[in-house]
């Protein structure tokens, strides 16, 4: 054992820091780099930056700051996942195993199960940090976790019980910055995109370690499978991202008191539907459209009216059709199987699709440019067919169509106006349609997966919400929804730091130890600038939709520019110019907000537009004339009876609606963050830019976190597990202490003699304020058990000689008596020989004494019988083995071999004879018999009476 040796990872640790006290303090003694950084000294952006790239380059992805995970995404798969790993971190408290999302998870999970707390976990960052993932096979791996037996078995008894939950899973998960994408190289086939899916690994360690049973597993699969089929129909390719959501997804997962799930709701946000019409370079439209054209079956293709090729199909954008190591027939068939287990029926499916085609079809329909008697702009069907494939598959005349797809009709009070739309108004109302047409689908399909895993309302649950929303967004053309996104993370953002505040203090004060004030940078005032009611952005915006005359995006702009002129989170030309300042990058039509993320430019180009979100009444009228049943329950609008002159919310109000409904929702529960980091813009393994991570680190608000945390007192722990590990340093707390946690506690820390200022003694917890401190009590617990290891390498050396020497004698005695007894054996099995020889000459000469004396004078008479019956057997056995053949005419017969036998040898010889000649005649039939009787009679004749007799017949008939 050379324990004296410093470990090389632990030299480079405090070389890479920078700091002159030994770094060794992570409450793991194998971790890399500081594990918590609330522990990192100095507490600057240099320090903090390497730390984490030490802890990446050693595959160490996740670091803690008190309880909030930081997540690196490390670009392929790590063996830290998976059954014994979930059942590993299920039997630990938090700190006691390295940094690990499931170590949150499972906090999380005990607290909501056993105490009863609603929880929510905020995973946020920007998109292609790992927080949603892009792993098909992740649902499989849940359902393999939560029937694996290492799963099955319960906590072990003593510990105490974990603190906080997780329920409200708030995963920002983003348009357009990019995900993870999936890419095929030839080595990892997880290289190229992200394998911490934070917000499935959560979710499949909950599903996991949650009760068992059929009806529980039937709603884990549910819950499960829900996903695939949103993916499918709400994730695309974007620049930087395979599998980037484009829609916000809250799910509130409901548990019973026994935290087995019961079943959940799904709220959807914001479908990027503009994506279904037009497409970035490089970047795909939604899934599901690739994936229907790739595995769609023949039949099915006819049925829908489609071709297989994606470049026949104008809303797909031509050049990326194939995303690499993504499987589009093969994700098709597990949308439908996923829509089967949910509770889709087969015409539901059937229907789901129909709809989705028409949208694709939507995209052919051409249209052409004309010109009325009067000479005003119009627009007509350059080809009928397109609409007549549609009409035919929907059940709608084509002329209807046609005629909503070029007129519009204005109602008022009074009158009604039909007027014809020209080129782009027609072009407008084409893809207005097809994006609703879409959107509505996308919306129900996320309220029929409601109605199947939707839970009665008279249970009692506790709740756990799950958040895949929006990554923070800054693309080079920045447009509406770029504008609500960031909106959305500004939000969360002001969640996160109002929540690690008031978390902080509520600590501090049921700890009973005074809370110092910090000093933070508070968002709310860019939250203001953009949601408030009168003077917000979304509110202007608002207005000038509403308002009558001649409005533009133009006109909006101004009306920014007046009212923000002064804002100091504001900027545009305008504002500039009143400034003197000169700025090339910001254009006539764009305005810029200064988000926490950084400064943003927005161009406001579309702005009224997308706002407005208007569909033509003519549109929806026709679609609820369709006889498809589906598509008529997309447009309750439709129906003319019920037609209302009533102006629908835009989209903006609907958007900041939703936000506040869904931050009340996460005040109302426990907080658990994750933090996830994008190391580098290529998804690549082991590339670490130090430029991008500084810039999430900043945006992130992580240093701010870490001085937060440490206010007053950077670290704290509860009094039983600081005992545990530092009692070896205190005479009176080694090796037993039999009194209070508290008073151990205090009996070490006062034999160390360390200055009051530096420790608090709360109800519960000992809080120590700065690192330094806890770097020196580590480093004494190294030397202690240094110490302590020497010692009992000594010990353990005594104790092994003596029992080498015990067993030495042990041995010799076992071989002494061995020999011994070996030679013993030997000597009395001589003599026993020696007895058993005599014994049997002694047996034999009595033997032949007894033989002598009573068996002489009959045994000539008894040899003499058995030879004369050898002599028979061998002379009968010999004449069996050498008879005469069976001719009559063979008179030959084998000599007696001795002299005595030459009278039985005659007889049998007459014997065999016979027996010949009965043979012989047996075999003759009667008529022969007579023939031969004949010759016979005349031989007896003829025989010594005829001379030439003898010449005539050589051989003589014998009766």
């Amino acid at each position: 054992m050379n324990s004296m040796k410093k470990h090389p990872l632990r030299r480079k640790r405090t070389q890479i820091l920078g700091s002159a006290e030994p770094l060794d303090m992570t409450l793991m003694e194998d971790s890399v780099g500081v594990g918590d950084l609330v522990l990192l000294e100095p507490l600057e952006e240099e320090p903090l930056l390497k730390n984490l790239q030490l802890r990446y380059e050693n595959k160490e992805i996740y670091t803690y700051i008190g309880n909030v995970l930081i997540s690196m995404n490390p670009y392929q798969q790590l063996p830290i996942y998976g059954p014994e790993f979930i059942a590993k971190y299920r039997d630990y408290t938090f700190y006691e195993l390295k940094p690990h999302i499931y170590a949150l998870a499972n906090v999380a999970y005990q607290s909501l199960r056993d105490r009863d707390r609603d929880q929510c976990i905020l995973i946020t960052g920007e998109s292609g940090a790992g927080k949603t993932g892009e792993v098909p096979g992740l649902g499989r791996l849940c359902s393999h976790c939560w029937n694996h037996p290492l799963i099955s078995f319960r906590a072990r008894p003593g510990l105490a019980p974990p603190q906080k939950f997780l329920p409200t899973f708030s995963d920002s998960e983003g348009y357009g910055a990019g995900m993870t994408g999936v890419k095929e190289s030839g080595g990892d086939p997880c290289e190229g995109f992200s394998c911490t899916e934070a917000s499935k690994l959560v979710m499949s360690y909950v599903a996991a370690v949650c009760g068992k049973g059929e009806q529980v597993n039937s709603v884990k699969e549910q819950l499960l499978q829900s996903n695939p089929v949103l993916e499918a129909f709400g994730n695309a390719k974007t620049i930087r991202n395979n599998n980037s959501s484009r829609f916000g997804k809250y799910m509130d997962i409901e548990f019973d008191f026994k935290g087995s799930p019961l079943g959940g709701v799904i709220t959807n946000y914001l479908l990027e539907k503009s994506r279904v019409v037009k497409q970035l370079e490089g970047e795909r439209n939604f899934h599901i459209f690739y994936q229907l054209l790739a595995g769609a079956d023949a039949h099915l293709l006819e049925a829908l009216k489609l071709e297989r090729d994606t470049s026949h199909y104008a809303y797909l954008n031509q050049k990326v059709s194939r995303v690499d190591g993504m499987d589009d027939a093969s994700n098709f068939k597990s949308v439908q199987n996923a829509m089967t287990v949910i509770g889709f029926s087969e015409v539901e499916i059937q229907q789901v699709l129909e709809v989705t085609a028409l949208v694709l079809k939507l995209g052919n329909v051409e249209l052409a440019d004309e010109s009325q008697a009067n000479g005003t702009s119009a627009s007509g069907i350059r080809d009928g067919r397109g609409v007549q494939e549609i009409g035919e598959m929907i059940g709608l005349n084509s002329e209807e169509l046609e005629k909503a797809l070029c007129s519009r009709t204005m109602k008022t009070a009074k009158e009604e106006v039909v007027t014809t739309l020209n080129f782009t108004q027609a072009q407008y109302a084409r893809d207005a349609l097809a994006k609703n047409i879409y959107s509505r689908l996308f919306n129900w399909i996320v309220n029929r997966i409601n109605e199947s895993i939707k839970v009665g309302s008279g249970e009692k649950k506790k709740v756990m919400g799950v958040l895949d929303i929006y990554g923070f967004e800054i693309l080079k053309d920045n447009s509406f929804e770029q504008f609500v996104i960031n909106y959305c993370n500004e939000k969360l953002q002001q969640v996160f730091i109002e929540m690690t505040l008031k978390e902080e203090q509520e600590e501090y004060k049921r700890e009973g130890i005074p809370w110092t004030k910090v000093d933070y940078f508070d968002n709310g005032i860019i939250c203001n600038l953009i949601e408030h009611n009168q003077q917000g952005i979304l509110a202007m915006l608002d207005e000038e939709c509403l308002r009558p005359g001649v409005v533009s995006d133009s006109t909006f702009l101004a009306k920014l520019n007046q009212v923000f002129s002064k804002h100091g989170f504001y900027e545009s030309k305008v504002t500039q110019n009143a400034q003197r300042q000169y700025d090339h990058t910001m254009g006539l039509s764009c305005f810029r907000i200064c988000h926490y993320a950084g400064k943003v430019t927005y161009n406001v180009n579309g702005f009224i537009d997308k706002n407005n979100d208007l569909l033509f009444r003519d549109l929806s009228q026709a679609m609820w004339k369709a006889q498809h049943p589906l598509l008529q329950s997309l447009f309750p609008e439709g129906v003319p009876t019920q037609t209302s002159l009533k102006r629908p919310p835009t989209a903006g109000a609907q958007f900041k609606s939703s936000v506040a409904i869904l931050m009340k929702n996460l005040y109302s529960k426990n907080p658990n963050y994750i933090r996830c980091i994008k190391p580098n813009e290529h998804q690549q393994r082991g590339q670490f830019s130090s430029e991008l991570v500084a810039v999430q680190t900043r945006y992130l608000g992580l240093l701010e976190n870490v001085r937060v945390r440490r206010a007053g007192y950077a670290y704290r722990q509860r009094y039983g597990p600081f005992l545990e590990r530092y009692r070896l340093l205190g005479r009176s707390t080694w090796p037993r202490w039999n009194g209070g946690d508290r008073e151990g506690v205090e009996k070490v820390l006062g034999e160390l003699s360390l200055s009051s200022e530096e420790l608090a003694f709360g109800k519960t917890k000992i809080f120590i304020r700065s690192p330094k401190t806890l770097f020196y009590l580590e480093e004494k617990r190294r030397l202690r058990l240094q110490q302590l290891a020497t010692l009992i390498q000594k010990i353990y050396r005594g104790w092994r000689c003596r029992i080498h020497y015990q067993l030495m004698r042990k041995s010799q005695i076992l071989i002494s008596s061995w020999f011994r007894g070996n030679m013993q054996r030997k000597r009395y099995a001589k003599i026993k020989a020696s007895v058993v020889l005599i014994q049997a000459f002694v047996r034999g000469w009595k033997a032949r004494k007894d033989y002598r004396k009573y068996f002489r004078s009959g045994a000539a008479l008894t040899l003499a019988d058995f030879i004369y019956k050898s002599m028979t057997q061998k002379f009968l056995l010999g004449l069996r083995n050498n008879l005469p053949s069976t001719n009559i005419l063979d008179r030959t017969w084998p000599a007696a071999p001795y002299r005595c036998f030459n009278t039985a040898n005659q007889e049998l010889q007459q014997l065999f004879y016979r027996w010949k000649c009965k043979r012989f005649r047996d075999r003759l039939s009667p008529k022969q018999v007579e023939i031969l009787k004949e010759k016979l009679c005349a031989s007896e004749l003829f025989k010594g009476k005829k001379a030439s007799y003898p010449q005539r017949l050589p051989l003589e008939f014998f009766s």
